[in-house]
């Protein structure tokens, strides 16, 4: 097959979505399609992997996010270029103007189409102090998975939240993690010793955009109280974002890593002790999957992966939405025991090391091959009229 992919972002940007794309892109190009990946360009270069056409489109600055950027509205190069290479079937992964302009071109020329739903920017609203968008945000995200065939979520709670905002086709796509490269055996004592932490010192670690929306306060507010229990604790913090220069000014005693990659990343993670992950914005939280298999015990809200892939008690503790002392409370309990965390560890990456990339893959495949299957009927003209 020929497969269209568009997104706003993909790597050398890091982060959950930017990540997830290029996985299903590269997954694709593995199983021998031809992937055409759109993206707005970007100042860094990066190399696909073989079989990945990359189509760069102009793209503009996330205000507040200077390493992020969103594309620009295209159409008409799209049109062109669709025209001339058809695609079998495209997957828009992000909902900004160039994700807009690729679904309405689509339509118009009867390309089967999915899309993915990766972030609630409609619970973001009110973290920028624009909550009075919020339903307007909603009624965007409606209009634009709704022109799609299928708008793949990772869970059910998911697919059942879209189903009661109005997006009536979501269908599940399973997220997956890379057990090779997130593991305990990457742990570095090395690293630990440049973190300070001696001997049982916990380190506690965040992992993620620094940002408004992830609910910094609680995580802050967490680690203190860990402190009071066990004053030599370490908070390492891998990641960036607009509330980082704040926080770390606020906090002189975290460490902040920066932006981490490949086995650098699988390092800082596999040499932390407990994974307190506070956020509420969540559609999903690949990190969670990454601690977990790293063997950290993970403290996390019931939502999204927490929701789908801990149990209570066994590889960390999963906390109902709210409850902000019971998750200081669980985080405290598990930093201030070392046997526990070495027990609820192993449990960790046990739990996840059966998760699979490639039947992520193989279901993903399936998916675009059945839509481009049912609408082979469907003739241009046809598509035209509902646009």
């Amino acid at each position: 097959m020929r497969i269209g992919i568009v997104s706003e972002t993909y790597p050398p940007e890091i982060n959950g979505v930017a990540l997830t794309v290029h996985s299903l892109a590269a997954g694709l190009a593995a199983q021998g399609h031809t992937v055409e990946v759109i993206r707005p360009r970007q100042p860094l270069p990066f190399v696909d992997e073989p079989g990945m056409l990359p189509v760069q489109t102009r793209g503009v600055a996330l205000p507040r996010y200077p390493g992020l950027r969103f594309g620009l509205p295209s159409g008409r190069m799209l049109r062109k270029r669709w025209n001339r290479l058809r695609p079998d079937a495209i997957y828009v992964a992000t909902e900004g103007p160039l994700g807009w302009s690729a679904m309405r071109t689509a339509q118009q020329l009867g390309i089967p189409a999915a899309t993915g739903f990766h972030t609630r920017f409609d619970t973001y609203a009110a973290h920028y102090g624009v909550g009075f968008l919020t339903e307007a945000v909603r009624g965007y995200l409606r209009r634009f998975h709704n022109r799609g065939g299928a708008t793949l979520v990772p869970t059910d709670a998911l697919k059942r939240e879209l189903g009661a905002l109005g997006v009536s086709n979501a269908r599940i796509l399973r997220r997956a993690v890379d057990t090779a490269q997130f593991h305990p055996r990457h742990r570095d004592v090395d690293l630990r010793q440049q973190w300070g932490a001696e001997g049982h010192a916990p380190v506690v670690l965040y992992v993620g955009r620094i940002a408004a929306e992830k609910n910094l306060d609680l995580a802050v507010r967490t680690f203190r109280a860990v402190q009071q229990q066990v004053p030599n604790a370490r908070y390492v913090w891998v990641g960036d974002g607009p509330a980082r220069a704040a926080l770390q000014a606020a906090n002189p005693d975290f460490i902040f890593a920066g932006m981490q990659r490949g086995e650098s990343l699988a390092r800082h993670v596999a040499s932390a002790d407990v994974f307190p992950f506070p956020s509420l914005s969540e559609t999903f939280g690949n990190v969670i999957l990454e601690a977990l298999a790293a063997g950290l015990p993970v403290v996390a809200y019931r939502e999204g992966a927490a929701r789908e892939h801990m149990e209570h008690g066994s590889n960390g503790y999963v906390i109902e939405s709210g409850d902000e002392a019971g998750f200081i409370d669980a985080t405290v309990t598990l930093a201030g025991n070392p046997s526990l965390i070495r027990h609820m560890g192993r449990a960790a990456h046990a739990s996840v090391a059966a998760l699979s990339p490639e039947s992520v893959i193989r279901d993903f495949e399936s998916l675009l091959m059945q839509l481009a299957r049912e609408s082979h009927h469907v003739q241009p003209a046809a598509a035209r009229a509902h646009a």
